[in-house]
This record gives C-alpha cells, structure tokens and sequence, in this order.
C-alpha cells in the first residue's frame, strides 16, 4: 500500500431540500437519494441545476458525494435510489450482475494531468497520457493519488499498468480524499495528480497547480446515470423521473449551459449516439 495522508470521514449527506420549494405545497414532497462523484458535485453543477428538477417534478433529491466505487455500493446496500457515476468498468459489473438498470450516459468531460509550473518530470512533452504517467514515475517528482473507490482512481491504476512504472514509496502520496482535498495536497507538496477538468477549473484559483497534459481517448471521461434493479414501483417511479429528466429532459439543457469561470466543464450526450452500455464512447458513428 501507499503511504497515506490524512483520511478524511466519509462524506456526509448533502441534502438538497429547497424549503422555500415545498413550504408552500399541501402534502408531502416524495424524496430520491442520489450517489454520485465527489467530482461532479465539487464541480458545482448539482447545485445549480436539481433546484429545477424539484421545481418541476415537487421531488426532492439528497445528494451523497463520495467516489463511484463508493456509490455503486451504497446502492447495493440499498441506501440510495440510483447513482451518477464515472467508472465504466465498475458500471459494466454492476450491469451484468443485474443491480442496476435504465442506464444511460450522460455527459462528458476529459481528465487532465496537473502539476507545478516548473515540471521537472516534463510532462508537457509527453506523446500521450501513458507517456506523461511513465515520466513521473522515473522523475524525482511526488504524484499526490485519491487512494479511494473513485472512477479517478480507477482511471489513474488503468494508467499506470499500461505506463509499467509506479512511482517509488516514498514519492507516492494517497490522501483517500475526494478531488478537491487531493488537489490541495498536490499543491502544497508541489507535487503531480490526475483530476477531472471541471473541478480542477472549480478550484484552480486557490491552487498553485497548472494543466500539463491534456487530450486523447484514455483521457475521455463519461458519466451514467442509473437505477437500483431493486426498488419498489414508487421509488422507481420517482428515480427514473430524475434519470428521464437528466438524459432527455430539462436538465440536458441545464448541464449544456453549465459555465465555471465561463468555460464549459461537461458536454452532453450527443444526441443519436448509443448511450446504454458502459462502453460507449460520445463520437460512436
């Protein structure tokens, strides 16, 4: 195992309960748990865009952010209705041991390779992702890891098996931390971390941290959204409404404009491209 930094507690539940929503509707608001990525809610764009859903369908979604290995357990466990992950592989055993169901991607964004401006491992002249992974791991550089069941974490072990060189013990930190507490780590260590784009580009101001790698197909980072195979009709009912609602409704409009600093941090799901299998890719012809 890696040397670990600071663990921190599990993320606790955010609740999204607008109670200026519902204080003026005669019953009760039926309520869908959501786990999700610590990179798609750090990014901000829960925040910004559920509001509309319990506008329109009187639902209340609780929001769990944790790593994507972490939800598709707790979605096991039946602690949540359904699940907004980045971790295909994860998603394609969930799939074929029937846990899951309506699975559609998404969205999309890309991972990118940060790391101090002097970059002594010269990852900005590397030919591919491999290639940047490969150098810092013979360079005399610290890459900082999340360490945890997240699809970051499952995309940077991909990495490196296919670099062949892990960086040695002693400049190899794990916070078994979300995206953004890893991120704060690398910058104060001077150190190297693979991130999502959107929350670096969220916290990248408070950081002293640039992009150094970026582009190409192992970089590609897609989000499905899907059910729990075991819920009730009810539940169903009301966690496929917000999945309807993600992929085809409202919020695909609301995920297209989504800005941080006015960049756009997550493309939806082109329209007429497969979607229903963890596998699929955005440019699929």
């Amino acid at each position: 195992m890696l040397p670990r930094v600071a663990r921190g507690r599990e993320a606790v539940t955010i609740a999204l309960a607008f109670m200026m929503a519902t204080a003026c509707l005669d019953g009760p608001v039926a309520t869908v748990r959501l786990a999700t990525t610590t990179s798609v809610e750090s990014s901000g764009l829960l925040s910004a865009i559920l509001p509309a859903f319990q506008r329109q369908k009187d639902i209340t979604v609780e929001v769990l952010p944790v790593g994507s290995g972490r939800a598709l357990q707790l979605l096991e466990r039946g602690d949540v209705a359904l699940a907004l992950t980045h971790d295909p592989r994860a998603e394609e055993h969930a799939l074929a041991r029937g846990m899951i169901r309506n699975y559609r991607k998404v969205m999309f964004n890309d991972f990118i390779i940060v790391g101090p401006l002097q970059d002594v491992a010269h990852v900005t002249q590397a030919s591919d992702a491999v290639d940047a992974m490969r150098r810092i791991a013979t360079a005399d550089a610290v890459f900082v890891s999340r360490g945890d069941a997240s699809g970051t974490y499952a995309r940077e072990q991909e990495l490196w098996e296919r670099a062949g060189r892990r960086p040695s013990r002693n400049r190899a930190l794990e916070t078994g931390q979300g995206m953004s507490p890893t991120l704060r780590v690398a910058s104060e260590r001077r150190g190297y971390t693979l991130t999502d784009r959107a929350t670096f580009e969220q916290f990248q101001a408070e950081l002293q941290l640039v992009t150094l790698f970026e582009g190409g197909a192992e970089m590609l980072n897609t989000y499905a959204i899907f059910v729990r195979s075991s819920l009730t009709r009810a539940e169903r009912e009301d966690a496929v409404a917000l999945v309807d609602w993600l992929a085809d409704g409202a919020g695909r409009q609301l995920v297209a404009g989504y800005r941080v600093n006015g960049k756009v941090v997550f493309s939806v799901w082109p329209a007429g491209v497969p979607r229903d299998r963890p596998d699929a890719l955005p440019d699929a012809h």
